[in-house]
């Protein structure tokens, strides 16, 4: 386990072996995205008919988005609980000790939560489209949303990583998810940005969920999609995060 690509795939293949292995974490993280898809997209599909609602693939495929992320970024929430745990039973010091690359330990973590992620997004996908989801971007919309995906996942088990590492406490739970689920929910989860109003449009405004979630819409509708604003705000999430977790990964060494 001296290269940082052997580092790197023997986590993120023991990572994906326990998630596989233990019901506790498999079952809730396919679960709770078909739950929040089907409440949302057939729940409120009624929201459809609110004026000024004009999104063309119909509201099942504008919530299918937002659940498609969610459960994306939520995903990599996970992994700095996974992380976490880790800490406390002795693992990740005795790992640190064995790999000298330790930066090979935070890629295969992320890389674990990348193939969750996209796991759970393929059945996602799939009840989706067998509830009737209109896909009018095509497969170059479907391939630029899955990108999303992507980087919400990778953007979040960042994050969290940064945050285990620091604290090396499953206690930290709360500290891993809640920024997270708050920056979710102040985005336009059920309307479009132009029908929010109050303090929730003017926070919507500058969320940088807001224009993943609005391009992911584009693309999912085929409608002309702020490919540089969705770029820019992905691409600057993920290297914000790998830097504050590569500094996590610092701050756990010093601690022994």
């Amino acid at each position: 386990m001296r290269r940082f690509s052997d580092v790197a795939l023997a986590i993120a293949w023991r990572m994906l072996k326990k998630y596989a292995t233990t019901p506790s974490l498999l079952f809730p993280s396919l679960a709770f995205p078909l739950f929040f898809f089907i409440a949302f997209a057939g729940g409120l599909s009624s929201v459809s008919r609110v004026p000024g609602f004009d999104f063309p693939s119909g509201y099942t495929a504008f919530q299918f988005v937002f659940v498609f992320l969610q459960s994306s970024a939520f995903g990599g929430v996970f992994t700095g609980f996974g992380i976490a745990a880790d800490f406390e039973n002795g693992f990740s010091r005795r790992l640190m000790l064995a790999a000298p690359n330790r930066l090979g330990i935070l890629a295969g973590y992320a890389l674990g939560a990348l193939v969750r992620a996209l796991l759970t997004g393929v059945l996602l996908f799939v009840v989706a489209l067998i509830g009737g989801m209109q896909v009018d971007g095509g497969a170059l919309g479907v391939v630029g949303l899955v990108a999303l995906a992507v980087a919400a996942a990778l953007a979040s088990a960042l994050f969290s990583a940064g945050v285990a590492m620091r604290l090396r406490t499953i206690q930290a739970g709360p500290a891993m998810q809640m920024p997270v689920f708050i920056l979710l929910f102040i985005a336009p989860v059920y309307v479009p940005l132009a029908l929010l109003t109050g303090w929730v449009k003017t926070v919507a405004h500058v969320n940088p969920v807001t224009p993943l979630l609005e391009t992911g819409r584009d693309f999912i509708s085929g409608e002309h999609a702020n490919l540089l604003l969705a770029a820019g705000v992905a691409l600057g999430l993920v290297v914000l995060f790998a830097v504050w977790a590569v500094r996590g990964l610092r701050s756990a060494e010093a601690a022994g």
